[in-house]
């Protein structure tokens, strides 16, 4: 399935993630799990950097660190500056790369980081270069960008670095798929999102969604036909686990996906699925449905005996 589980931030006022961390060794997943924290403090040599040192106690191959692409954060929320920013962004992933650690460097904030002060924001890309940073993921955090930015953005990010890029979407306004397409369609090789697009606000990119799309619409290889073929099931049980009701409405994984209710649509599918289906439901363990209701046509009460009888 999946290359990378991220799977949290392991640090003393968490015991459940430190914990996490401890038994997920047990497991012999075929998926690299990685630790997640922030670089270091403005303060701290990264070796006497306690976030630094825990990452590194969770004993995983891999691990990701976020840090500060937008001077609104680094003079407002760190309350540092802008100089010193890239230096702890620089010297946060190369301590961690020197003790032996695969490094991806989230670029947190960084489109609107980009809107602010573009050459700013690529700085800090580079210092994650300099540091020894596997990938850059390109962070839209807030959740705001729009397509037409994506491709813009993500354009100039890649002529100033030579490393490979990842995305991070929010879904603040819907767009964290379609920002997450785009992104690939310009070259970004780790997406980075969560299945039935849970998370902080409005969401994450949705990966029952991003998936799919990728697989079947752009010839991408991620989890493979076989997955694929399991992802509504998952998403079902993802569902439960949470104790979240499944979302009926999400598009290849829900029970309304591939619903059909209008008789002139049922007829049209009776003769070709194509007509009302822009792909096989059984490519994501779906199934085609047909409704009875005041809308129906004979040609609706015809294909549910054809299929019971």
């Amino acid at each position: 399935g999946v290359h990378y589980i991220e799977g949290g931030w392991p640090n003393p006022t968490n015991p459940k993630d430190l914990a996490f961390f401890r038994e997920v060794r047990q497991l012999n997943l075929k998926a690299t799990v990685t630790a997640f924290g922030s670089t270091r403090r403005a303060t701290n040599a990264p070796g006497e950097d306690a976030t630094l040192n825990t990452l590194l106690k969770a004993e995983t191959s891999s691990i990701t660190i976020f840090g500060k692409s937008w001077d609104l954060h680094v003079t407002e929320v760190l309350k540092s500056t802008r100089d010193e920013n890239v230096a702890l962004i620089e010297d946060s992933v190369a301590y961690l790369v020197a003790e032996g650690r695969e490094v991806t460097y989230d670029a947190e904030h960084f489109f609107d980081g980009f809107k602010a002060d573009a050459e700013y924001a690529l700085e800090t890309l580079r210092a994650a270069e300099r540091g020894g940073a596997r990938i850059v993921v390109l962070c839209d955090t807030n959740g705001g960008t729009l397509p037409a930015e994506i491709q813009h953005i993500c354009t100039a990010a890649a002529q100033a670095v030579d490393n490979p890029l990842g995305i991070h979407a929010h879904n603040d306004s819907g767009l964290g798929v379609a920002n997450t397409i785009v992104a690939v369609e310009l070259g970004a090789l780790q997406v980075q999102g969560t299945f039935n697009g849970y998370g902080e606000r409005c969401g994450n990119a949705n990966l029952c969604t991003a998936i799919p799309v990728l697989e079947l619409k752009l010839g991408c290889t991620t989890i493979g036909g076989d997955k694929l073929s399991e992802l509504m099931n998952f998403s079902r049980f993802l569902s439960e686990t949470a104790n979240v009701a499944h979302d009926h409405r999400q598009p290849f994984v829900g029970e309304s996906a591939y619903a059909h209710k209008g008789g002139v649509h049922i007829d049209a599918m009776t003769k070709d699925p194509r007509c009302y289906e822009h792909e096989d439901p059984q490519a994501t363990g779906n199934r085609r449905r047909y409704l009875v209701s005041d809308q129906s046509s004979g040609s609706t009460m015809v294909a549910k005996l054809e299929r019971h009888f």
